[in-house]
Order: C-alpha cells, then structure tokens, then sequence
C-alpha cells in the first residue's frame, strides 16, 4: 500500500482490511466503511497541521451532522484500499466530504460526510477556523500537494 497522499483534488489514506473489520463471511462489517472514513478525515487534518487534541483545547472541534453511504461492492479480509477524500462544500461552520473507498481502481463504498465545527464545552456551531478553511479550500488545496 503506498503512503497517505494529499492530492490536489484532495488526501488519499490507506486501508488494510483486518479480521476484526469483517462479519462471519470475511466481508467488511457495514459500520466500518465508516470508521475507515473516519480515520481518513482525521489523517488528513493531521496531515495539515491541524491536531484534533489541540483544536479541543482552543474551543474548537467537529461533530458529524451527517452521513449517507452507498455500498456499491464488498471489500474482504485482507484486501489493501485505498479512502480517497475531497472536500465537496464549505460553509461558515461546515465541511462536506465526498469519501470513496477504492480496491485498485474499482470503487467500492461512496460517501458523504457532513462535519460541523463546534464549541466542545457549549456543545454549540462556531465558525471554522480561519487558518483551517483556509487549507481545505480548493485552491490551497493544490498548493500543498505531496505526492508518495
């Protein structure tokens, strides 16, 4: 599997499939696309300097507001994919991402990922981060590109 990569259309994580990922038929539990989806969004923040533990104690972090995924094909035990992640929309307090998870070139699972940026101790919608809209908008995007 080669190395998480940002891309200019956006951050590709790679994904081993475990036992503890499948069902009793060896294919990946439906929960876990999810999960998978998670990690991917997490890596690539980290990825932009952007580490969740520290944004918790400036007052901000993120919530799912929602998420819809289509199960197009199964992924299996052992397979090596691949989460590739674009951001789709921003706004004053939210970012969409439109994550696919891919064996090779034969996508498996697409999603949408509603995250909402909160005040962890209000519970409540602040704005985004200037500095983070900033490196997740599509034209700053291109301009951070690494390649593996």
């Amino acid at each position: 599997m080669n190395a998480p990569a940002q891309h200019v259309d956006g951050f590709s994580w790679p994904v081993r499939v475990y036992y503890e990922d499948t069902d009793s038929y060896g294919v990946v539990y439906y929960a876990n696309y999810f999960k998978f989806a998670e990690r991917a969004r997490t890596e690539w923040l980290r990825e932009l300097g952007f580490d969740q533990v520290v944004m918790a104690g400036q007052g901000y972090g993120f919530v799912v507001r929602s998420a819809r995924g289509e199960y197009l094909r199964p992924a299996r035990f052992n397979d090596a994919l691949e989460m590739r992640s674009t951001v789709s929309g921003i706004s004053r307090v939210a970012v969409d991402f439109t994550q696919r998870l891919y064996r090779g070139e034969e996508l498996l699972f697409d999603a949408v990922v509603r995250v909402v940026c909160i005040d962890p101790a209000r519970s409540r919608p602040v704005s985004l981060p200037a500095t983070l809209r900033a490196r997740l908008s599509p034209s700053t995007l291109a301009a951070h590109t690494r390649r593996p």
